[in-house]
């Protein structure tokens, strides 16, 4: 996919990030994914190689499993970004990257601050 309007081509980036920032994060920290992960902790842990160490990090890692999730939605989509050609897809790679690990950055944040407020008005809630 080849947008000339550098107007739309944000809007796809801001916008592509969202399923690979969610596919990312669940994949790496949500309940429904944590016995494979556990096992990839695990293989990781006792793994003989770098290789295969560093394989099996991929998907306890949200920044580094992000870039393989991106790959695939680049592959997908075909979206380039302020290029045509390998530069366009090596730019819109990396910048869906970035974008995704920010989203996944505040999202970390406001899931920390909820489970605070959570902890503090269940304090309050059993005092007497």
């Amino acid at each position: 996919m080849t947008i000339n309007n550098y107007g739309e081509q944000f809007s796809w980036l801001m916008l592509l990030s969202l399923p690979v920032a969610c596919i990312a994060w669940t994949v790496t920290h949500e309940e429904v994914f944590r016995e494979p992960r556990e096992w990839c902790q695990g293989r990781c842990a006792e793994a003989r190689t770098l290789l295969e160490r560093k394989f099996f990090y991929l998907f306890t890692c949200e920044y580094c499993f992000s870039h393989y999730v991106a790959l695939a939605f680049i592959l997908l989509t075909h979206f380039h970004l302020l290029m045509s050609g390998w530069r366009g897809l090596l730019i819109a790679g990396f910048s869906l990257v970035w974008v995704a690990n920010f989203y996944m950055s505040i999202f970390g944040l406001l899931r920390t601050d909820l489970k605070k407020e959570k902890i503090t008005v269940k304090k309050i809630e059993e005092e007497p």
